[in-house]
């Protein structure tokens, strides 16, 4: 007998609470399964706060320490699709596992890195870890639960994004503030060693029976074209980049990714055992849910840099201040997830998707009329009601979306599903900050013919700025004068500024009520079948 089934059998209560057929079991795996996904939703808010004092501490410009996000970002990138075929050949409990312990070691590896080659290596290896977490996190949980709980189970899961949502960048800012940037990925580990000593002792093994032969054209094809698309929409709105879309490279690295997702779709289309069933988005409910989950993402996680941007640019946030702006939204998602759990279970999923479809659009429009006034209250009302949108919409979408998936097919489901929220947070971060560009030199132009030399009202104000600036500043009249063109064109730079982020957020609330036609056509009625019974084998 291992040491894991010793524990095993200590935590056996009566009624069969720790086996894998037995009633506790699922709420042990779901507690297991929510430590990796608190990691790995951690990772990707906590970093962001760090990355100016990381540049100041290894001396280096943005085009270079940027690669610290876009190096995980790439190796999740391979990660998402590939792991649920890994986890079917070799088990869920080992790969999951080894995701963890990759995570981990990578976290350690970032907090001992002396330069930034060394970090980015680092970041690689978390991601490689990070991409198999959250994916065969979802499908260990839905796998054993039952449709009647998924809905709770999810919400519970969510928890733990929830909280890494809230705390991340609070915690980050902290750390950073008072500490030194290497505690952002220290903190990782000992949470990291707790969740591989919960996996090594709760989970059991599952074996897929109908493990597929690996489809080679699949991995490299998919490989090609999720790093290259992510990579190319990252670098065109990069700083060294100065062409943005039109640069060579970003041109020659889409045409690359076209070709290698051509290739990618007709392999999986033909082939008989291809790497990612893409024929699961056949299912109407599967396919509908991928469709919102991409438009989702493209809003909200495209939109989320926004808010830090005119914290700390126009308002003048610390990183600490303006992380813990984001408190709320995590608290309230993480009590409202597991409630709308509940009650997804018990009524049409459809009511609470668009209900919090409608919250998180609302939420936006808000954010669109911000300016340099805006009080500290109408910013957090904007939080609140995102916070309850979210927690009501990714338990009952999840739930639905998986609804009429197979049990053996739940890690290929979740990593097609994960994969696309990626695609769409990428493709919104990507395109929201291209609008924010052309936006603020269409202000900047628009506000800057105010400035008309020739204006009576501009002489005007010149004049009464410039009198008040040698009353009060002892400066004399040139001075004054060269001082008070200074405050009207870093007013007008700020208002251009402030006004292109309004735009960007009235896009992001547009493109997310949008989302309300794909949920009408989900198919909530639940079927009771046999495939829910068919277990694959457990060791």
């Amino acid at each position: 007998m291992t040491f894991s089934d010793k524990i095993r059998t200590v935590l056996n209560k009566p009624g069969d609470y720790m086996n894998p057929r037995g009633v506790g079991y699922k709420w042990w795996l779901l507690m297991n399964v929510m430590i990796g996904t608190f990691m790995a939703v951690l990772d990707a808010t906590i970093v962001n706060v760090g990355l100016p004092k990381i540049m100041a501490s290894f001396g280096v410009g943005i085009d270079k320490i940027e690669w610290v996000l876009t190096g995980y970002m790439l190796a999740m990138a391979i990660m998402l699709p590939t792991s649920g075929w890994i986890a079917d050949r070799f088990g869920y409990k080992k790969i999951y596992f080894l995701g963890l312990l990759f995570f981990t070691f990578g976290s350690f590896l970032c907090g001992i890195s002396g330069d930034e080659n060394m970090l980015i290596f680092s970041r690689v290896i978390q991601g490689l870890g990070g991409g198999a977490l959250m994916p065969l996190g979802m499908a260990i949980v839905l796998r054993e639960f039952p449709p009647n709980q998924r809905g709770i189970a999810v919400g519970f899961w969510s928890i733990a994004a929830a909280a890494s949502v809230s705390f991340g960048p609070l915690i980050g800012g902290y750390l950073v503030d008072n500490f030194n940037w290497q505690l952002i990925f220290d903190v990782n580990v000992p949470v990291g060693i707790i969740g591989l000593f919960a996996t090594l002792i709760i989970q059991k093994e599952y074996v897929n029976k109908q493990v597929r032969k690996f489809d080679y054209i699949g991995f490299i094809s998919v490989s090609i074209f999720l790093p290259l698309v992510l990579y190319a929409l990252t670098e065109s709105t990069s700083a060294s980049n100065a062409a943005g879309w039109s640069a060579p490279y970003i041109l020659i690295c889409f045409a690359i990714a076209a070709i290698a997702l051509a290739v990618f779709l007709t392999a999986e289309l033909t082939v008989k055992e291809p790497l990612i069933d893409l024929r699961l988005l056949v299912n109407r409910n599967f396919g509908i849910s991928n469709i919102i989950m991409f438009i989702f993402g493209f809003g909200m996680f495209g939109s989320t840099f926004l808010l830090p941007l005119y914290l700390q640019d126009s308002l003048g946030y610390t990183a600490i201040q303006s992380g813990a702006v984001f408190l709320p939204i995590g608290i309230l998602q993480g009590v409202t997830a597991p409630i709308i759990g509940i009650i997804t279970d018990k009524i049409n999923p459809k009511y609470p998707l668009i209900l919090g479809i409608i919250l998180l659009a609302v939420s936006f429009f808000i954010n669109s009329y911000l300016s340099l006034l805006s009080e500290h209250g109408y910013i957090m009302n904007s939080l609140y009601v995102r916070g309850l949108g979210m927690g009501m919409l990714f338990t009952p979408l999840s739930t639905v979306a998986l609804l009429e998936i197979h049990r053996d097919n739940m890690a290929q489901a979740s990593s097609i599903f994960n994969t696309l929220r990626q695609l769409g947070g990428s493709f919104g971060v990507a395109v929201l900050a291209t609008i924010f560009t052309s936006r603020i030199h269409y202000h900047s132009q628009m506000y800057g013919e105010s400035l008309s030399a020739n204006s009576p009202v501009f002489k005007g104000t010149v004049m009464h700025l410039s009198n008040h600036i040698q009353h009060f500043a002892g400066s004399n009249a040139f001075i004054s004068l060269k001082q008070t063109q200074a405050l009207l064109f870093s007013n007008v730079s700020l208002q251009a500024f402030v006004q292109s982020i309004d735009d960007d957020f009235l896009i992001a609330g547009i493109i997310t009520i949008i989302t309300i036609i794909p949920i009408l056509f989900l198919h909530t009625k639940r079927k009771q079948n046999n495939q829910n019974n068919q277990l694959g084998s457990y060791d």
